[in-house]
């Protein structure tokens, strides 16, 4: 049995979910969707088909020559499937925070900022969230401060939003309706039980809720002796770490 390491099944079960998509987008600080946007397109082509990358840390895979200003333009027109967003907080009603913690006028810890997140949130028709630590400090009931808000009014014209969220033990698909998570699939080694401890949340969970599915030897074939290099070239360290390249 081929061993399988946890970016690896988080590569494969983002993957999953571009399929049907003609251009995937992706921030900085993002190499596993990074590499999964990679993954897809080369799946693709084994399929005739053509998907989009677009990563805007990298000079390869990047046709963009005005920065993130060209990225809103391009969201905004329509012309992007999926992207990718995190946050130092998200809530149970797809809320994110990449602002600070803490309240308003007395932030304890200071980060980056939105910078743009509110945008993509209202345009872009997939948003992923996506965050490697599933624990109660950064799966909260309430974010301490809203960067971009995961649902609208209905007489809010939004086309965009949340539709998953995959953390490193479980994957979790975004009701619109009723504002709220519902757990699809978790990590081999977790049970439902954990993934409640573990959440700072309240969340439905799928009458049919299985395992995240284990990549076939083709697709980590692809993933170890193809998209590791493509991967090398924008996130050299993240590379050599998981596939020694």
């Amino acid at each position: 049995m081929i061993e399988l390491k946890r970016e690896e099944l988080l590569i494969s079960q983002l993957a999953d979910l571009l399929v049907n998509d003609k251009h995937i987008a992706v921030g900085a600080a993002s190499p596993i969707p990074g590499a999964a946007a990679l993954l897809a397109k080369e799946e693709a082509k084994l399929q005739n088909n053509r998907i989009r990358v677009t990563i805007l840390h990298s000079n390869k895979y990047n046709n963009f020559t005005d920065g993130a200003r060209e990225l809103f333009d391009c969201a905004a027109q329509g012309r992007i499937d999926t992207f990718f967003l995190g946050g130092v907080q998200i809530d149970g009603e797809a809320n994110i925070n990449l602002v600070g913690t803490g309240s308003y006028t007395k932030i304890q810890k200071r980060f980056p900022g939105s910078f743009g997140s509110a945008l993509m949130y209202f345009v872009v028709p997939q948003i992923i969230l996506f965050r490697e630590e599933h624990s109660p400090r950064t799966l909260v009931d309430k974010v301490d401060f809203i960067s971009a808000p995961g649902f609208s009014d209905e007489n809010i014209y939004r086309p965009g939003g949340p539709k998953f969220l995959l953390t490193n033990r479980a994957l979790f698909k975004f009701n619109k309706q009723k504002k709220r998570f519902c757990l699809l699939k978790i990590h081999n080694n977790e049970s439902i039980e954990n993934i409640i401890k573990l959440t700072g949340f309240k969340f439905d969970v799928d009458d049919k809720i299985t395992n995240m599915s284990i990549p076939n030897k083709t697709r980590i074939d692809i993933l170890r002796n193809k998209i590791s290099y493509m991967v090398s070239e924008f996130y050299p360290e993240f590379a050599d770490r998981i596939w020694g390249v």
